[in-house]
Formats: structure tokens, C-alpha cells, sequence
């Protein structure tokens, strides 16, 4: 006989090993009742991320259930991240098609095993039947007036990006023509960078104070360094050159492909943010304390638009990112 509702949330969404709630003071109420009840830090204020993942548009039909739970979390603590907050809550609203209980060991196993890493609670949410989608409000905290920014960077800042753009795409092609079942070490790096991105939490953190404004990249390198200039009032010039691209996408894509997924790919969850040149000794001081690689890409600087050059001359490449109606 299959689970009903209120038994699916408590057997794969309150969390016993150990229980989140009972490890953080600030949860005074959590799943169980018609709403959390939460502990806000003396001095603090909130930040607050939702995101929507659909199967067949976030996320290819079949993928592996414990990367979707994985991704529905990372892909707002990458919000918290670019925002320079310390996580601390979400809630889940999950629409299933049925209540396949392999596929929500699953799930649950790779949303709580990210909640642990990042010290999150599960305190509410909703599930529901229906075409399998999940959105994930996460909830945290920084004090206040330290909150980053896409906007405040000025004409000269410097323009940098965590990791290595473009992994992320290159997977999801994988994924799409082969399956999740990568073959040599390079296809498996890709897929991972893929199913499990990274929230760099503790890139944003170390951020604040030193970086003039900050993004997530989700959509595309171009496009989204064009929405932190724009909201900056400024230009953004990319040096293709100094791309970051990794070993794996080399290998898998060729040179000119990986520019492409670097520059326009999206799902890499990285920060593009930037820094002041005055402030390039502080911010340099700090990335030791960082396990996550960052690069200096270019700079902004005075007008509008997005710029890709190598070796001081233009090129002609499309700096569109993804865009949910647009593409279809």
C-alpha cells in the first residue's frame, strides 16, 4: 500500500542522525506544526532565496534522485553565498508524481547530507501530487549593513569568478547523450560539477567588506557579470584569456566549445563578484582562508554592455545567458 502524506514527511523529512533542529537553538519550532518559528541573531538580518526546479527544464528526466535533492538546496545556498550570509533554515515544497519511496530515500539522503555540510535545518515545507517539481526557500543571516550587493562596483574594480565556468554545461550535455554513467575521469569531473555543484558559502562569507558586489553565476558567465555591471551602472570587459577552464573541459570540449560553455553555460553555481584594486591586498589575505580557486577575468569599467576580448581585441561571441521563456 502506498505512504500517505503526513507519513512520506516524517519518515524521509525529519531528520533523525542527528536531528538539525535539536543542533541549532535559533529553530524554537520546526516540522510538525502550521509554521516555523525562528530565533533571528541580535544585529542581524534576514536574507531569503527560492528556487524552482522542474524535471525536463532543471533537470533532464531519470536524473539521479539524490543529485536532485542535492541541487535543490545548493542552488539557493549559492543565492545565501552571493549575498555574503551564513545559512541557516529552508523549507521544501515538493510535487511528486507518486510517493516512490526508493526515489525519496534517495532525495532525501542527498538534501539532508548537504544540509548537514552547510549546518541548515528542514523546518517546514508542503508536498503534494502532481508532475515532480521542488522549490526550497532558504533562510540566512548577516549583519547588518553587510550585506553584498550586485550593484556598488565602480568603473576600475576588478572582476573575478570562483572555480572553473563551464563544467557544469559540458555535464549536462553528458547527461543528456549518455546518462549519468560518465566513462574516463574527465566525464565523471564534469557530471559531478553538474549533479552536486558546490555552494561557496564560504567564498561569500569572506567576501564581505572586501568585494564591492557580488553575483551567482547560474545563468552564464557573460550574462550574469552583465547583470552585476548593469546593476553597477558600469561595463564589464571579460579577458578570454584568463578564463578558468578546467582540464576536463578542455579534453571533453575543445578549446573553442569550452569558451562557449564558459562564457554561456549555465548551472555552475560559482560567485562573480569584485573588488576594488585598493582592496586587492585584503581580498588576496583572505582567499587563504578559502579552499575554492578564484580568478582575476577582467574588470569593470565605464559604459554599459558586456565585452569578451583576448589580447586587448574584441571578440565576436554571443554573451546571452539562459533565459526560461526565451530559450524555449
Amino acid at each position: 500500500m502506498p505512504i500517505g502524506e503526513f507519513e512520506l514527511i516524517a519518515r524521509y523529512f525529519q531528520d533523525p542522525r542527528p536531528p538539525l533542529v535539536a543542533a541549532r537553538p535559533d529553530v524554537l519550532l520546526g516540522i510538525g506544526d502550521d509554521a516555523a518559528l525562528l530565533r533571528m541573531p541580535p544585529g542581524h538580518e534576514l536574507v531569503a532565496a527560492l528556487d524552482t526546479l522542474v524535471e525536463g527544464r532543471h533537470f533532464p528526466a531519470g536524473a539521479p534522485p539524490e543529485s536532485i535533492g542535492h541541487r535543490a538546496l545548493a542552488v539557493n545556498l549559492s543565492d545565501l553565498a552571493a549575498m555574503g550570509a551564513t545559512p541557516a533554515w529552508f523549507l521544501l515544497a515538493l510535487t511528486l508524481p507518486r510517493a516512490d519511496e526508493a526515489f525519496l530515500e534517495a532525495f532525501a539522503r542527498g538534501l539532508f547530507t548537504l544540509a548537514r555540510a552547510h549546518d541548515v535545518a528542514l523546518v517546514g515545507g508542503d508536498t503534494t501530487a502532481g508532475p515532480l517539481s521542488l522549490s526550497v526557500q532558504a533562510l540566512g543571516t548577516v549583519p547588518a549593513g553587510q550585506a553584498l550587493r550586485r550593484s556598488g562596483a565602480a568603473p576600475g574594480d576588478l572582476l573575478y569568478v570562483s572555480g572553473t565556468p563551464g563544467d557544469a554545461a559540458a555535464g549536462l550535455a553528458l547527461l543528456q547523450a549518455r546518462g549519468s554513467q560518465g566513462g574516463d575521469a574527465h566525464e565523471q569531473h564534469l557530471l559531478q560539477r553538474f549533479l552536486f555543484p558546490e555552494p561557496r558559502t564560504e567564498l561569500g562569507l569572506q567576501l564581505r567588506g572586501v568585494a564591492s558586489a557580488c553575483i551567482d553565476v547560474s545563468d552564464g558567465l557573460a550574462a550574469d557579470a552583465g547583470r552585476l555591471a548593469a546593476a553597477s551602472g558600469c561595463a564589464a570587459i571579460i579577458d578570454a584569456g584568463r578564463l578558468p577552464l578546467s582540464d576536463a573541459l578542455r579534453a571533453q570540449a575543445g578549446e573553442d566549445q569550452s569558451l562557449a560553455y564558459a562564457l554561456r553555460g549555465g548551472d555552475d553555481y560559482e560567485l562573480c563578484f569584485t573588488v576594488p584594486p585598493l582592496r586587492r591586498a585584503d581580498f588576496e589575505a583572505r582567499m587563504t582562508n578559502v579552499k575554492c580557486r578564484v580568478t582575476c577575468i577582467g574588470k569593470l569599467a565605464v559604459g554599459s554592455g558586456v565585452r569578451v576580448e583576448r589580447d586587448g581585441a574584441s571578440l565576436a561571441t554571443d554573451t546571452r545567458g539562459y533565459d526560461h521563456f526565451s530559450n524555449g
